[in-house]
């Protein structure tokens, strides 16, 4: 047993005390804003602010605690909930499943997405500027070495995103840079029968650059972010295709010389 397990028994106990001065704190502030009296809405607001203030300086107190015991400083209480909740709650049987169902998901996730950055890193990037005929040998030499590339890429980015706060958020912040554009040339390639793949392009890193700028200096919330990166890839990707139509396929839509081809 840890040397801090007394300090941490006794911030448990007084968080759970915290925690029902906030929700009484919390249902008195509701009814004050219902009785349409500003004054004592205004004190109610203080109470509930005051609790919700001490509740995370004891949550805050309570991780310092774990950090300096377990030596992880990037230790972030948010990411263990569901695990901790698997490990104490659900029954051994069930917790061995729900184990094996997350690294499955897990493996089967990191495969595809190596295997989709592999695949189009050679034949969208390395095929087209690469030799000019190489066998498949080469080509397999090649993939195997995008993939490596890939996987310390995506491991890198990984540990680093792992300080940055709850994972599920991080996850789609990262996301949130590309769903977002992807959908917004889906609506053009789709909806758009002037649009064309230079439009497209440049509506997508338009699209990318626009969140990135929004995520870095606004306090836009990040489920806000694909559908302005949607918003702005058709938006730019019309204007493209307007002044510059037919820039890939000269006299023809795209889609109507994929078809004639």
């Amino acid at each position: 047993m840890s040397a801090r397990a007394a300090d941490y028994a006794e911030i448990e106990q007084r968080f759970g005390a915290a925690i029902d001065r906030r929700s009484a704190a919390a249902h008195d502030l509701v009814v004050a804003q219902r009785s349409s009296d500003e004054a004592q809405a205004a004190a109610k607001r203080a109470a509930f602010t005051a609790t919700e203030d001490e509740v995370k300086k004891l949550r805050a107190d309570a991780v310092g605690i774990v950090r300096e015991v377990s030596g992880d400083k990037a230790y972030n209480d948010v990411n263990y909930i569901f695990p901790t909740f698997v490990t104490t709650q659900l029954p051994r049987g069930i917790v061995g499943l729900v184990v094996a169902a997350i690294l499955v998901a897990a493996m089967s996730a990191s495969s595809a997405e190596l295997t989709a950055l592999s695949t189009s890193s050679v034949i969208d990037f390395y095929r087209r500027f690469g030799p000019a005929r190489p066998d498949d040998a080469h080509v397999l030499l090649a993939s195997r070495l995008a993939t490596g590339f890939w996987g310390l890429f995506a491991s890198i980015v990984a540990v680093w995103a792992s300080e940055l706060g709850s994972l599920i958020e991080v996850v789609n912040r990262f996301g949130s840079l590309f769903y977002g554009s992807i959908l917004g040339v889906f609506i053009l390639a789709v909806g758009f029968k002037r649009a064309t793949s230079s439009g497209a392009f440049a509506g997508m890193i338009a699209g990318m650059a626009t969140v990135l700028v929004v995520a870095t200096y606004t306090k836009v919330a990040f489920l806000w972010h694909n559908p302005i990166a949607a918003v702005v890839v058709v938006v730019v990707g019309t204007i493209v295709s307007e002044v510059l139509p037919g820039a890939s396929t000269p006299g023809k839509h795209p889609a109507q010389a994929s078809r004639a081809a």
